[in-house]
């Protein structure tokens, strides 16, 4: 595998699109040559040339090494829907303490990412994947302000578009209502393979109800829950104050006294969200936003090449 990307070094390249690819192709590259169009982030398997396959088909480096003619041969229908939902409330702005005062960083732009400028640059790169491999991509964008919708097509130019939307996109307050929302997913229900990225930190259970109405015959739903090292290890000194970005509400605490019982809680809830997506056959990942962009893609990849 190519090296890893750091996020610190990603977040002074201000091209999305310039991130998006170099992540993607040099995360195939490492783990395989051949993604076969139209199999929405799934890898194909060789067999041998028959009289008839089109010579396009043909894997010719594998024919280099092996002097054989091998086809690579999808596994999946083609013509899939890719859609990418991001949460975009206002707990997505967190980031960790330690990236955003690292002591390697040189300028203010070479600071780490919060959660949704992680999350946005982790959909780009799904969505060049899901281009190269001629999958129709679609974005929606979640919070209580607005939604940022655009709707699931092929072509280069359409996938420019999304990720200027993509780029462009801002946090609102909370999560959107239902009602906001029960117009976009008739159009996912189709086909569809469903990326949502979210901290899923919810007050009335609001995300998970979200993620539940996406649940059907004709779709696979995958819940990219963001975390981050501050989250993990609570590393914080003294007397602090917390902020809840949602509802502005905050509380003084000591860190040493209140640290045991918040790893306690958070393992807790951790262990219900696991068993929730469980329970609602959701496919469930974890990313990291202190670790490698290209790290976070390989661990998923090979989880869905497990579970195949």
């Amino acid at each position: 595998m190519q090296p890893l990307i750091d996020p610190l070094v990603l977040a002074s390249i201000k091209d999305m699109p310039l991130v998006a690819k170099t992540v993607a192709e040099g995360l195939l590259h490492g783990l395989h040559d051949s993604v076969q169009r139209g199999t929405g982030l799934e890898f194909s398997q060789y067999r041998a040339y028959e009289p008839g396959d089109a010579l396009c088909n043909i894997d010719w480096k594998l024919f280099a090494r092996s002097d054989r003619y091998f086809v690579r041969e999808a596994e999946r229908e083609s013509n899939i829907n890719i859609w990418l939902v991001l949460d975009a409330s206002a707990s997505m702005l967190q980031r960790s303490s330690e990236s955003s005062s690292d002591s390697h960083s040189k300028s203010k732009s070479n600071k780490g990412w919060h959660k949704f400028d992680y999350a946005k640059h982790l959909l780009a790169t799904i969505a060049y994947i899901a281009h190269k491999q001629s999958d129709a991509v679609g974005l929606l964008g979640l919070s209580s302000e607005s939604l940022h919708f655009s709707p699931a097509l092929t072509g280069k130019q359409h996938w420019q578009k999304l990720l200027l939307q993509l780029s462009q996109m801002s946090t609102g307050s909370v999560f959107p209502s239902p009602q906001m929302l029960q117009r976009h997913l008739s159009r996912m229900h189709s086909n569809s393979l469903i990326f949502v990225l979210s901290d899923f930190y919810q007050k009335d259970n609001e995300i998970v109800d979200f993620m539940q109405s996406l649940v059907s015959k004709k779709t696979e739903v995958i819940a990219v829950q963001l975390e981050s090292d501050d989250e993990l290890k609570f590393p914080y000194k003294g007397q602090i104050r917390f902020e809840d970005r949602e509802s502005k509400q905050q509380v003084l605490v000591s860190a040493e006294e209140v640290k045991s019982d918040y790893l306690v809680a958070r393992q807790t809830w951790q262990e219900t969200m696991k068993k929730t997506f469980n329970q609602l056959n959701i496919q469930h990942c974890i990313a990291n936003i202190d670790q490698p962009l290209d790290k976070t893609l390989h661990q998923f990849l090979a989880a869905r090449q497990k579970l195949r």
